[in-house]
């Protein structure tokens, strides 16, 4: 290898690690301000995330064609739980879909609709966002992703919904609820204890 191809080589490595490097630090992190967006909700109206600062907000990526997914609404109705009981506690939960037109899970307002119907979904929002930008923005690879924002408007949790990453409904019961935790961390004035864990789920359909 010349001088030359050499430099060349070098150049290119050093500016694909930059290249990663500002991704990685541009996408959110535990511990950091949740960065702010908007997305539009399936009448048309425009919200904010900064709109809810003074609330813990739950934001969860989801697929509605994703079999874990599936496994968390349809086949146990976890997730709809989870929703109904911490927003009758006054959390706001949005629930996002950052899959590209024509993917897998990208519905329309009126499929959304139905499907929530169908599978009892009880959040506060639905949002589509068909860009990716927020989906990038928090680094969401899964559906589903959950991320906890406290009331101060920091990012508290990053993960998985629960510790047992399969697609048996079975494993519910006797998994860890990463949501409910948090949840309890919070209430307690404590510190998340799992603040990071490992998403598992069908990748996000960017």
């Amino acid at each position: 290898m010349n001088r030359f191809t050499r430099t060349l080589s070098s150049l290119v490595v050093a500016g694909l690690a930059l290249g990663t490097g500002i991704r990685s630090r541009a996408a959110a992190a535990v511990g950091g301000p949740a960065p702010d967006f908007s997305l539009t909700d399936l009448d048309g109206n425009v919200h904010k995330l900064s709109d809810y600062r003074g609330k813990i907000v739950v934001l969860e990526w989801v697929n509605p064609d994703c079999p874990i997914v599936h496994k968390h609404y349809n086949l146990t109705g976890n997730i709809p739980r989870l929703q109904a009981r911490y927003t009758a506690e006054g959390v706001v939960w949005l629930s996002i879909n950052s899959a590209a037109p024509g993917n897998q899970g990208d519905y329309d307002p009126a499929a959304v609709k139905a499907w929530m119907q169908r599978v009892h979904w009880a959040a506060t929002d639905y949002f589509r966002d068909p860009t990716g930008t927020v989906g990038h923005r928090y680094g969401a690879k899964t559906t589903p992703h959950i991320f906890i924002i406290n009331r101060d408007g920091t990012l508290v949790y990053a993960g998985g919904i629960d510790s047992i990453p399969s697609a048996d409904p079975a494993d519910i019961a006797r998994a860890t609820n990463y949501v409910d935790a948090a949840m309890a961390d919070l209430a307690a004035g404590r510190p998340v204890a799992h603040a990071n864990t490992r998403p598992y789920g069908c990748s996000v359909k960017y």
